[in-house]
């Protein structure tokens, strides 16, 4: 039983929500266990073909790690904290299926490190992202300076780690930090709009996809190129790549055995 992990799946698609509103729904060592017990557990499930991740309330996605937590502990202790969340936000980013953050309110320290581990995100008008660790005498410790320069440049994941100010979300928006703004009201619909038209795709392929277009940035040219080829390769080995194409040129929509 997870006490601050809510999960569902409605038509393929989960969602997911780190439910501790009272504290903006921080993470701590709990949390993050919670949350990666959750994500396995939905992997088991084959009807799933897409993942979104949302905070409880309406104050924050997630404001950080719980600094009342990691006051005193050890740095034995905190490099445990570090690895753990690394661990978990790894396990994000190569999800088998593509994963979508909803972002309202802050997103800030181990909240903006969770949102940048996702595929995708989308972030209400009120939202604030940001890498604030330095202000509290540490720096980002769940994989926060990988993916932050490689989403938004050196210069500007720099100036944002050295002076912990907050990214509003038209300016997060502008710097490909996020994919799209939407009123508050607009969030959730819109998450399942998007997530949905990932889920009606074909599930096995999509699979494919997932997986090479994440390894690329780990790869030289040459390397992305071959396990390019070889994954599309294996796309026609599949009855979703005859139907598709039958699909199209006979202009009616795809009936994908396996979404």
């Amino acid at each position: 039983m997870s006490e601050f992990i809510n999960a569902k799946v409605d038509n393929g698609v989960a969602w997911v929500e780190i439910n501790r509103p009272k504290a903006l729904n921080a993470l701590n060592f709990q949390v993050l266990k919670e949350l990666g017990d959750c994500l396995e557990n939905l992997k088991k499930d084959e009807s799933v073909r897409a993942l979104v991740i949302k905070g409880a309330g309406d104050k924050a996605f997630v404001a950080g790690a719980d600094i009342g937590e990691m006051k005193d502990i050890s740095p034995t202790e905190a490099k445990g904290f570090s690895k753990l969340g690394q661990k978990i936000f790894m396990e994000i980013e190569n999800y088998p299926v593509p994963t979508i953050a909803l972002i309202n309110g802050y997103a800030l320290g181990g909240g903006c490190e969770l949102a940048i581990a996702c595929d995708m995100r989308i972030a209400a008008d009120n939202a604030n992202l940001g890498t604030p660790e330095i202000t509290l005498g540490v720096i980002p410790g769940f994989g926060g300076t990988k993916r932050l320069t490689k989403l938004v440049g050196d210069a500007v994941a720099k100036e944002l780690m050295f002076t912990g100010r907050m990214m509003p979300a038209e300016e997060a928006y502008n710097r490909g930090l996020v994919n799209k703004v939407v009123s508050t009201d607009e969030l959730e619909a819109e998450g399942g709009k998007l997530a949905s038209k990932i889920a009606d795709k074909s599930g096995v392929v999509m699979n494919l996809l997932k997986e090479v277009s994440t390894k690329q940035a780990e790869l030289s040219s040459e390397q992305g190129m071959i396990m390019e080829s070889s994954a599309f390769s294996i796309c026609f080995t599949t009855q979703d790549q005859k139907e598709g194409m039958a699909a199209f040129l006979e202009k009616r929509e795809p009936e994908f055995v396996d979404r």
